[in-house]
């Protein structure tokens, strides 16, 4: 480790405890599946920003949070400096143009965010939000797929994540900006931030450390030290003042529930006045946005099934439902609707007018999948064709139920796919009352809460918690590739032996393929 940023890096140097101003800082907006999973998106490819040179700070530095403002948060990140200039290089050659690597914080103000329309300028731009420091890890010491990043507040661990679980290795990042500009010496790129930012507050301090645990000596960068500051001039009537919305508040903290720890322990003074859109679904709150529901699409439930079970989900099936049409696919989030076992006496007092069952399909929002408790009854109709006819006019993903469909041939004759456990002629009051709409629920044997993220196929549906969406969805996908590969060898004549699941000889054959395929894209 060097214990400041080099000549080699002299745009980007330290000298006396301060930093000096590099060409270019570049920053990712997601490349960790944690915080992708914590946002509810995961990117296709890398999108990014620019921040200015001023908001460039050494370790030790004090950074204020404006007047006015509230929602101040850290994002601590690996940085890699470029070393030699690169134009137009491959991903594999990219890592070979970098230095060194160190410690970054990305700091931004939430509270500006609504007047940069996506620049972060304004809310990530400010004079000292992007310390970096204080040491430099040569990159020609380290692996790039084993460096390790942590990020402390007031002696707290609250981000640890490494460097091979990136949606978007340093090399790709590399590549993709020179496609577009010139790299130069000393040029920063902050490589995205893990799951855990949040909210700090004055008299905070925030320490970032990368390092290669597994490298000779475990090298690391020291702690990059901040301290946040009550800045007291006031904004200006001349431009756009600070604004904040509950939405904004829960992004910052993290989750309604850490926005209410704070309240709870003082660190904010702004609760949510009501649970942001109350009464709303994961569709509503940007859970699948239409890039990842893109992704799920070319995904099978067996392999997400499989990536789930990596995680202790092994009850995530619901069992014994398939689709009213052969080869549909559902993909969105779970609205919920119970029923009950029939009594004569709850099915007067629940069972006509506007009942659950008929609210749950006339509230149904576009994305969503209307998911039924019928306790494994297949024994009366949970739907017919009037209510999923409703269903589709409303933009309903689909209709999940562990029971039976009346007027199943009308309903097949929909567009909306419809998973069940078959036919069967009989009205609801046979054996059901309709109880309740929007809590959770066992269908098929699984749990279903509103705002799960629901996928079917041909193998039958399956149930994701919407906190593990996007990294489930990145692993299986990377493993959807890697099993397509695997087909190709096989197609060409290739031994199963050491090749399905692939040995470390095989995968490393699969890395190079994919290296060498990825290099021969043209630019664009």
């Amino acid at each position: 480790m060097t214990n400041d940023f080099t000549a080699t890096n002299a745009s980007a140097a330290t000298r006396d405890g301060a930093i000096a101003t590099p060409g270019k800082i570049i920053a990712v907006h997601l490349n960790y599946p944690s915080r992708a999973a914590q946002r509810g998106r995961t990117p296709a490819k890398p999108s990014y920003f620019l921040k200015p040179a001023s908001s460039v700070a050494p370790t030790g530095a004090t950074i204020e949070r404006p007047a006015g403002t509230e929602l101040l948060a850290f994002e601590g990140e690996i940085a890699i400096v470029i070393g030699r200039p690169a134009r137009r290089v491959s991903p594999a050659d990219g890592w070979s143009h970098v230095a060194s690597v160190t410690a970054a914080n990305d700091f931004g103000i939430y509270d500006l965010r609504a007047a940069d329309k996506g620049s972060n300028v304004r809310s990530k731009g400010g004079d000292g939000f992007t310390p970096l420091g204080p040491g430099l890890l040569p990159a020609a010491s380290v692996d790039p797929d084993a460096l390790r990043v942590r990020t402390w507040v007031n002696g707290t661990l609250v981000q640890d994540d490494t460097s091979d679980t990136l949606l978007f290795p340093f090399g790709q990042l590399v590549a993709d900006l020179s496609q577009l500009m010139t790299l130069e010496t000393g040029d920063v790129i902050l490589t995205g931030t893990p799951a855990g930012s949040s909210v700090v507050v004055p008299g905070d301090v925030v320490e970032v450390e990368v390092d290669a645990p597994d490298a000779p000596g475990a090298p690391s960068t020291g702690r990059l030290v901040t301290t946040v500051t009550h800045g007291t001039a006031a904004f200006g009537d001349f431009g756009t003042k600070p604004a904040v919305d509950d939405l904004q508040r829960v992004e910052a903290w993290g989750s309604e529930e850490e926005l209410a720890a704070a309240v709870a322990a003082g660190r904010s003074s702004a609760p949510l006045a009501e649970p942001v859109e109350a009464g709303a679904t994961g569709a509503e709150a940007g859970v699948l946005t239409d890039e990842l529901r893109e992704q799920i699409a070319g995904v099978a439930v067996a392999t997400l099934s499989v990536a789930l079970r990596k995680r202790g989900y092994h009850d995530i099936f619901i069992e014994g439902v398939s689709s009213n049409h052969p080869g549909d696919r559902i993909v969105g989030v779970a609205k919920t609707l119970r029923f009950i076992p029939f009594r004569p006496d709850l099915f007067a007092s629940h069972g006509g007018g506007f009942n659950a069952q008929k609210l749950a399909f006339d509230t149904v929002r576009p994305g969503e999948v209307l998911v039924v408790e019928a306790r494994g009854e297949r024994g009366t109709g949970t739907v017919g064709d009037v209510l999923a006819l409703r269903a589709q006019v409303r933009g309903a993903a689909g209709i999940v139920t562990d029971g039976g469909v009346r007027d199943f041939d009308a309903v097949a004759g929909f567009e909306i796919p419809v998973f069940s456990r078959g036919s069967h002629p009989s009205v609801l009051g046979r054996r059901h009352v309709p109880w309740e709409v929007d809590v959770t629920i066992a269908c098929g044997g699984a749990a279903v809460q509103p705002g799960d993220v629901i996928v079917g196929d041909g193998d039958g549906v399956i149930v994701i918690p919407p906190q593990l969406v996007g990294e489930v969805v990145a692993e299986a996908a990377e493993q959807e590739r890697q099993d397509a590969y695997v087909a190709e060898q096989v197609a060409a004549g290739a031994s199963v032996d050491g090749l399905f699941p692939m040995n470390a000889e095989w995968l490393a054959r699969y890395r190079t393929a994919v290296a060498g395929a990825e290099a021969s894209e043209p630019a664009r």
